[in-house]
């Protein structure tokens, strides 16, 4: 699957898929910022949804960068950096 950028929207439909959405959430919000934990999704839930990532676009994701990637944001610049470094080596 090729994609030019990984949009808030892809990943919140991830979220959704890997581990479904916790009561009182609304991730159609403005959750850029907000952790994960606070939208209720645990490491278990990243990792099955990074499982995804990688598997859906073909990319392995940094281990340190996803320590760090704690919000849709950061998530989000990380999975493009990866996307565009992928292109780049094509």
């Amino acid at each position: 699957m090729g994609q030019e950028q990984f949009e808030l929207a892809d990943l919140v439909r991830l979220l959704r898929e890997c581990a479904g959405e916790a009561e009182g959430t609304d991730l159609d919000g403005d959750i850029l910022d907000s952790a994960f934990g606070d939208l209720g999704y645990d490491s278990l839930a990243m990792l099955e949804t990074t499982g995804r990532v990688e598997r859906d676009h073909s990319v392995v994701l940094d281990e340190e960068e996803l320590d760090e990637a704690y919000t849709p944001r950061r998530y989000l610049d990380m999975v493009n950096r990866a996307l565009a470094a992928q292109r780049a080596t094509v």
